[in-house]
């Protein structure tokens, strides 16, 4: 490090700490002095924070005021190149930095020297006796395999006391370790065997190997068909990073989807790399943040904060599926995972694959404009071939009231199960019932916080908001009229799907995938694992099922409503549809059985429809584009959302109207103002919510406008604003 990146003892340094505050604040440097990005521990009033050293200090007060910094963590520096990636997204994003930087350490316990530490384990002894908190505690020991945990979090994870543990560690049932040092993780030979690669995958991984050995900035657009083996093409362009000496992140959209691609990387470079997600113990989460930072972990495996771990020197990023929704951070800061990786690799002079089978039409825009290269797979893996897609008009079709599977679907499934292959019945609706309706006097039970329905889950026998998560017991009688025995559910969900075919095929074995079935992460994966082997005739599913899994003995798809999500108020209604359905539909016939997708439709002619149907995703994409760009919309133009939320609606809207009025910055810009006008959902956990709209030009400074036109705005009370660059939902 150069002179200018060290601070003696006694200098003033600029710290910038995780407190929700507009600027860094003065410090005196500790003994020993530090270097800028360190980590390190500072007093704040009363308190000890944690914080990272940002520049010299501004100084301009009485110095003799000066606190000093209380200590240095024993962690690897904040490097240059992730403080401007930081920056870079706060700017995008108009977020605190505050906050930025409690989004890059996102670590429990990286001040903690390991002596401070106990962890746990699974014991190989067995428990004088059983009780259910026994039992509970043991289960999610076999359920993490074998990861450690401290005391707390595995008494919260189980729903138990400390001395329930603490009692299975006396019988032995359970392990109590000192905390090591966060030990490296085990080095991954890039030079093993991979598998055998068709034609189109060799060509495409030569172009990503050479690509990676440029050692510049690029992005390309992996496009292949479901099948085709994107994963082994993608491998080998992190094999390539692992060669030069680099570090690689592949991010995935689902937790689910982990258990499965570890067991193809443990495969391909003879050891496990390093896990970061929601599913993975906060011990587990030091280890990686510490290592990564140190070099010690090559290859992270992680959901889409793992973006912001301390990458020592990052080579790639790839970004699986990356058209999936869930890579946008709805709370907090708002940032696209997938746009964010292409802003930190050009930082670093990283290489990154956004691989999908349905790219985002943002994605399939840069391709065709040059920004991005763009390399497609055509044909599936092995002897697999794409599934026959064909429509069921449900106009056609004799149905019986209060049923979903057609009778010509009914006949495909049984089909299926007389050859001992398997179906999936596709429902993109958790619960039972989306609305309960009262018979007597028409009243939809309502959540009572939140402006949306409640939604019935039978197996809970509990309602459940699905925007704040608020449940209540099923009630008896109507809490309008006070009527019994008149309220009935509406419309079909998973559950009542799952009833459905119950009935239909009595000798079936039925598995449900919905993520709020599960309890972990793991009991997810387990369930997955259990329907890849074949244990289940028929799979109901919800859109959890079209992210990747592989079910080799499934060859039937049967879309329940392929009409459910084409209309409404949100610009990708159309996208979403098509991307949904032909990911479904390609999780038919993946191994030597071809496949068949049958999507339940009252509108066959739709062109979205017509499109999924005909494979022309091409001409699709190219509809797309052209009605965007005439409207003006993303990827063709900007837009922002601003969500004004507070206790009443009445003073909510008064400041909704007087940024509308005072828009001066945004017409500089020649944007445009929408509303303000109630959120689609007005109420959320009893805050009403009122929304404005910002279009403008796609080369329009729309982050600087929005900053000034909300800088004078003194919001009072309970009052909140937040601001979300490039929507992806409009709720």
């Amino acid at each position: 490090m150069s002179a200018q990146e060290y601070f003696d003892q006694g200098e003033l340094v600029a710290v910038l700490t995780t407190q929700p505050l507009d600027r860094t604040l003065d410090y005196k440097a500790p003994e020993g002095g530090c270097f800028l990005g360190a980590f390190v521990e500072v007093p704040l009033g009363p308190r000890k924070v944690l914080g990272v050293v940002w520049g010299p200090g501004q100084g301009g007060f009485d110095l003799a005021k000066a606190r000093s910094v209380i200590r240095v963590l024993e962690v690897a520096p904040m490097r240059e190149e992730m403080r401007l990636f930081l920056g870079k997204v706060a700017d995008y994003t108009l977020t605190p930095m505050p906050a930025m930087l409690r989004l890059a350490t996102r670590a429990p316990g990286l001040g903690d020297p390991p002596s401070m530490r106990k962890i746990y384990r699974l014991g190989s002894a067995e428990p004088d006796r059983m009780t259910d908190a026994r039992t509970r505690v043991l289960e999610v020991l076999r359920d993490y395999g074998g990861l450690a945990f401290t005391l707390k979090e595995l008494a919260e994870q189980a729903g138990v006391t400390s001395s329930v543990v603490k009692g299975l560690v006396k019988q032995g049932a359970v392990r109590e370790e000192d905390s090591p040092r966060d030990l490296p993780y085990p080095r991954l030979d890039p030079d093993l065997p991979g598998k055998a690669l068709t034609d189109d995958q060799a060509a495409a991984v030569a172009r990503l190997q050479a690509g990676q050995r440029s050692g510049d900035y690029g992005t390309t657009l992996l496009k292949g068909v479901t099948g085709s083996g994107k994963t082994e093409v993608y491998l080998e362009a992190v094999a390539e990073a692992l060669r030069m000496g680099r570090q690689a992140l592949v991010l995935l959209p689902e937790i689910a989807l982990t258990a499965e691609f570890l067991t193809r990387v443990e495969a391909r470079f003879g050891a496990r790399p390093a896990e970061w997600h929601s599913g993975a113990t906060m011990t587990e989460r030091r280890r990686v943040w510490r290592m990564v930072g140190q070099g010690e972990a090559q290859l992270v495996v992680g959901a889409r904060s793992a973006l912001f771990l301390p990458f020592r020197d990052l080579g790639l990023v790839v970004v699986d599926e990356e058209h999936d929704t869930s890579y946008k951070q709805e709370d907090g800061v708002h940032y696209s995972a997938r746009d964010m990786a292409v802003l930190r690799a050009s930082i670093c002079g990283a290489r990154v694959i956004l691989a999908s089978a349905t790219p985002s039409l943002e994605s399939w825009a840069n391709a065709e404009a040059g920004k991005y290269e763009r390399l497609d797979l055509t044909s599936r893996f092995g002897a697999a071939v794409l599934p026959e897609m064909k429509p069921i008009d449900m106009r056609a079709e004799q149905m019986q009231p209060g049923t979903w599977i057609s009778p010509s679907l009914r006949q495909a499934v049984r089909q299926r199960i007389e050859r001992g292959e398997q179906s999936l019945l596709f429902i993109n609706r958790r619960g039972y019932a989306p609305v309960t309706l009262c018979r007597a006097c028409g009243e939809q039970i309502a959540c009572d916080h939140c402006d949306a329905r409640m939604v019935e889950h039978r197996f809970l026998k509990r309602l459940m908001c699905h925007q704040c998560g608020e449940t209540k017991p099923m009630p008896d009688t109507c809490p309008s009229c006070g009527v019994e025995g008149k309220l009935a559910p509406v419309g079909p969900g998973i559950e009542r799907l799952a009833e459905e075919a119950e009935a239909t095929f009595p000798e079936a074995k039925i598995a449900m995938l919905s993520s709020d079935l599960f309890g972990s992460a793991r009991a997810l994966k387990a369930k997955i694992e259990e329907i890849a082997e074949g244990d289940a005739d028929i799979v109901i599913g919800t859109q959890l099922v079209a992210k990747g899994h592989n079910f080799p003995k499934l060859t039937l798809v049967g879309v329940i409503d392929a009409d459910l999500s084409l209309h409404g108020a949100d610009l990708r209604a159309a996208e979403r549809t098509f991307q949904l359905m032909r990911q479904v539909a390609g999780r038919a016939g993946r191994a030597d059985k071809p496949g068949q997708a049958l999507l339940q439709t009252f509108q066959p002619e739709h062109p979205v429809i017509r499109a999924i149907l005909s494979g022309d995703e091409e001409g699709f994409w190219k509809a797309e584009a052209a009605g965007r760009q005439a409207a003006g919309v993303p990827p063709y133009g900007r837009m922002a959302g601003i969500v004004l939320s507070g206790p009443e609606v009445g003073p909510v809207f008064d400041i909704g109207n007087a940024m509308a009025r005072n828009d001066a910055p945004l017409r500089a810009i020649d944007a445009q103002v929408f509303g303000p006008a109630p959120a689609p959902i007005a109420r959320i956990r009893g805050r009403h919510r009122v929304r404005l709209l910002v279009k403008a030009p796609k080369g329009a400074p729309i982050q600087d406008a929005i900053a000034r036109w909300i800088a004078p705005l003194r919001l009072k009370g309970d009052i909140r604003l937040t601001v979300d660059i490039d929507p992806q939902s409009f709720y």
